[in-house]
C-alpha cells in the first residue's frame, strides 16, 4: 500500500473487527491544505479507507470487493499538527452495500470530522 493514497497520506491501520475499524494519519504537509490546516479531502480519504477496509473484512473476498458508492464529510473543527484517529462502525451490512459511520477525531477526542460513506459489494469476475 506505500504507492497508494493510503501510504502517501500515511495512514495506518489499527483495529479491525467485524463492529468497528480504526485507523490514523499524521497532520503534517502532506495533509494540509495551503493555509497549514487538515485538507477536507485527506480525511474523506482517511474516512473511506476505513469503510472500504471494514467491509472487505465482513465479505467473502475470493468472489467479492467492496467499491465506494457515496460519502459525505462534515468538517467539524480545524487541526494543524498531530495525528487524527478514524473510527468507523456499520451502521448497515447488506448483501449488495453496507453504510458506515466514522467519526475523525483529535488525539484528545476532539471531533474534527464525521463522515457517512456508502459501499457497494461487487462480484469478482
Amino acid at each position: 500500500m506505500a504507492e497508494t493514497i493510503i501510504g502517501l497520506l500515511g495512514i495506518e491501520f489499527g483495529e479491525m473487527t467485524k463492529d468497528r475499524v480504526t485507523a490514523t494519519m499524521p497532520v503534517n504537509s502532506s495533509t494540509h491544505q495551503p493555509y497549514g490546516q487538515l485538507h477536507g479531502g485527506a480525511s474523506v480519504v482517511l474516512a473511506e479507507s476505513v469503510a472500504s477496509f471494514g467491509t472487505l473484512n465482513l465479505l467473502d473476498q475470493e468472489n467479492e470487493t467492496a467499491v465506494g458508492l457515496e460519502i459525505n464529510a462534515n468538517h467539524i473543527r480545524g487541526k494543524k499538527d498531530g495525528i487524527v484517529t478514524a473510527i468507523g462502525t456499520p451502521l448497515h451490512r447488506g448483501r449488495k452495500t453496507m453504510v458506515w459511520d466514522i467519526k475523525i477525531v483529535d488525539e484528545e477526542e476532539k471531533l474534527i470530522c464525521v463522515s457517512r460513506c456508502t459501499m457497494a459489494i461487487v462480484p469478482l469476475k
